[in-house]
């Protein structure tokens, strides 16, 4: 992220200065203004990058002069741009959406994000949008703790490009450009070569962040069932448990849309995926359906502890009521005798008795003696 705003804030003081943008020798219709939000950008040839330092201008007209075009074209051969951008406005996505022939509803899907996992096929064109998920780290589960982050990396896979569109503060693809660099045969077969390493690291991302849900969840799940945990714990425990099924609940909405995309990637033959690659998306798919298990069962797991801290705060509750009855209960025997002798009648029994005080008192004494051992016997107290 501190790589980006330096990029930003190197690039943008000078456009406002109406300094020359890099975009200024660009092909026409191409936005001069388009490359504050370009991470990275190079044309590949055989699985190798060929420059190190090149602009989406300089990409396309290397591709489009034909200097750098392998002899197979197409999926897997010849050679291709992968342009990398981070959050794009509209006027800095515009340019490259005109060059590539980026379909409108994509372009806008990808500039304002907020998008659910889906693929989406147009003429000569795959769009694909992915929810990256990233694990919070935290020091105690409370009711108002962040468990999961959310991004988004959108990427538009044509024949011989790849444009990638990240939203968030995480899920930077750097590292995984520089592996699949390291890596010229798998980079060879092209777009789809890309499209699916992203897959793979998305849903790779999703393996570790449930692990690491389901220690919270276990975490709690001990709490909640531990025999010292006290009744003023219990309101916390339910504040808990639903904030973590608030971030269970964004996990999901992640991971479940992504099923049928990579179910087709994997089962449908599609004139832009390279079939070898095709195979590999078997594997993602297998990954994904095991964290999608291990969602839906994390969401069914928190619903029991949440009934069960539920019906442990009923259970308190009721014992706190058959506490205060049965006191109440002791105490009505004295008050209700008081009452008696409190009403000032001239003829009552024993009023001019010498040992009528305390014999009252002892009458009081027993039989708040016996309801209270009842009571204990009974459990109520």
């Amino acid at each position: 992220m501190s790589m980006i705003r330096d990029l930003r804030a190197a690039v943008r003081p000078t456009l406002r200065r109406g300094g020359r943008s890099p975009y200024a020798h660009d092909a026409p219709g191409v936005d001069t203004t388009a490359t504050s939000a370009v991470v990275d950008c190079a044309v590949y040839r055989d699985g190798r990058r060929e420059s190190r330092h090149m602009t989406p201008a300089e990409a396309l007209r290397a591709l489009r002069s034909g200097e750098q075009q392998g002899p197979q074209g197409g999926p897997g051969g010849g050679a291709f741009v992968w342009i990398g951008l981070h959050e794009p406005t509209e006027r800095e996505f515009s340019g490259i959406a005109r060059e590539f022939g980026l379909h409108p509803l994509a372009v806008e899907d990808a500039v304002h994000a907020h998008q659910r996992p889906k693929l989406e096929r147009y003429d000569d064109s795959l769009f694909t949008v992915f929810k990256t998920i990233h694990y919070v780290e935290h020091a105690e589960l409370t009711d108002s703790s962040e468990v999961v982050e959310t991004g988004e990396v959108m990427c538009f896979t044509g024949r011989d490009y790849i444009i990638t569109v990240r939203h968030g503060g995480q899920g930077s693809l750097r590292t995984l450009r520089h592996r699949l660099e390291d890596d010229p045969e798998l980079l060879a077969k092209g777009p789809s070569a890309v499209l699916h390493a992203i897959a793979d690291q998305v849903v790779d991302g999703y393996l570790a962040v449930a692990d690491a849900v389901q220690d919270d969840i276990d975490e709690v799940e001990i709490q909640v069932f531990s025999e010292s945990a006290g009744k003023g714990r219990r309101g916390r425990d339910a504040g808990r448990i639903y904030q973590l099924k608030r971030e269970v609940l964004e996990f999901k909405r992640a991971v479940s849309p992504l099923l049928r995309p990579m179910q087709l990637l994997s089962e449908r033959p599609m004139r832009l995926v390279d079939p070898d690659i095709q195979k590999y998306f078997r594997d993602v798919a297998d990954h994904l359906t095991r964290v999608n298990e291990q969602v839906l069962s994390f969401d069914d797991l928190l619903n029991s502890i949440l009934q069960a801290n539920l019906a442990q705060a009923t259970v308190a509750q009721n014992e706190d009521m058959r506490k205060i009855t049965s006191w109440a209960a002791i105490f009505a025997v004295p008050t209700m005798i008081a009452g008696i002798y409190g009403m000032n009648f001239e003829y009552m029994p024993e009023l001019q008795w010498r040992y009528g005080y305390p014999a009252v008192m002892a009458v009081i004494a027993g039989i708040c003696y016996a309801i209270h051992r009842g009571f204990k016997r009974n459990g109520w107290l």
